[in-house]
């Protein structure tokens, strides 16, 4: 399945219902009088999260939706039928905007947003009846709905995010604590698209995003990296994940960084765990040097995510904030 992360829909509520003309006639009843009932109400349109779901592809398929109209009043004041809602179900971490504007936050199962009222129905004559007009022949239309263009915007909910620049092995990590699939290669931006896996420890389940490869100027929208810094704000804490084998791991960390306060300064104060992929041909004196450089942080691991080696004290580290 295709993975979409952002879509513009146009949604309109229902309109209500016109009001009736009608008088009562029957037979051996010596006073008639209106009876027109009034318009049903027009449906609503609403937003509901879904667990089914995981893209807004639905949306890029279809753009228009609208709930239906209320039914007409008749006669013997019978009022009509109001119409049926619009529900739209969207995947969890969806938020919708109106005219740059965040008008709804999906974060919960069957959480549901109003997004607009269908109109109200209209009056029928029995309603307009008064000591002044005692058979009013007129009856009112009903309110029209309320119609607009809304952008949707998928953020993954994580609990840690994976990040890091392309080919870092933020995917084979993400196979190798989960039972996630996620594409592996020997290339730049083998991940095109954010996946989710699950690691389950000592009775915790935490979900884990492997997120697409960051490159300079990500925030400018420049590689792919802008597809990832949204659903990084998600997430609680990020797993910042670095190449030992490049020429100077230090300068690439910090170019991460950059990109990140560039994007959201919240995303840089946010909980970090560093590890060093690519290491299990460093010695020991070779991994105390890069731990001075990063002599800030306290949570830093130095593994394999290929040969899966070193990876049980990340787990216990990653466990304990849960």
């Amino acid at each position: 399945m295709q993975f979409v992360q952002d879509a513009k829909i146009l949604i309109k509520s229902g309109s209500g219902g016109s009001g009736s003309v009608s008088f009562r006639r029957e037979k051996n009843i010596e006073f008639g009088g209106p009876d027109g009932g009034n318009g049903g109400k027009g449906g609503d349109v609403l937003v509901q999260g879904s667990v089914g779901k995981s893209t807004l592809l639905d949306f890029r398929l279809k753009r228009h939706y609208t709930a239906e109209d209320g039914h007409s009043g008749a006669g013997r004041c019978q009022t009509g039928k109001a119409g049926k809602n619009l529900i739209l179900y969207v995947p969890l971490g969806t938020e919708v905007w109106m005219e740059g504007e965040k008008i709804a936050d999906i974060t919960r199962k069957h959480q549901t947003v109003v997004l607009f009222k269908g109109g109200k129905g209209g009056a029928g004559n029995a309603c307009l009846k008064n000591s002044v007009h005692q058979a009013p022949r007129v009856a009112y239309p009903g309110e029209s709905g309320q119609e607009a263009w809304i952008e949707l915007k998928l953020k993954l909910l994580a609990d840690i995010g994976l990040i890091g620049m392309p080919n870092a092995g933020k995917s084979t990590l993400l196979n190798a604590l989960t039972e996630a699939n996620s594409k592996v290669g020997d290339y730049p931006f083998t991940t095109l698209f954010p996946k989710l896996g699950v690691l389950y420890w000592d009775d915790k389940e935490v979900v884990l995003a492997d997120l697409p490869g960051l490159i300079e100027d990500a925030h400018l929208g420049k590689g792919l990296g802008y597809r990832f810094l949204s659903h990084a704000q998600r997430c609680r804490i990020l797993l910042h994940m670095v190449d030992a084998t490049q020429q100077n791991p230090l300068e690439t960390y910090n170019h991460i960084r950059k990109e990140l306060k560039a994007f959201d300064l919240s995303l840089v104060e946010k909980q970090e765990i560093i590890v060093f992929n690519k290491s299990e041909d460093l010695t020991e004196l070779e991994k105390k040097q890069l731990k001075n450089l990063f002599s800030a942080q306290e949570s830093i691991f130095f593994i394999s995510a290929l040969y899966r080696q070193n990876l049980n004290a990340l787990i216990s580290c990653v466990g304990s904030f849960f």
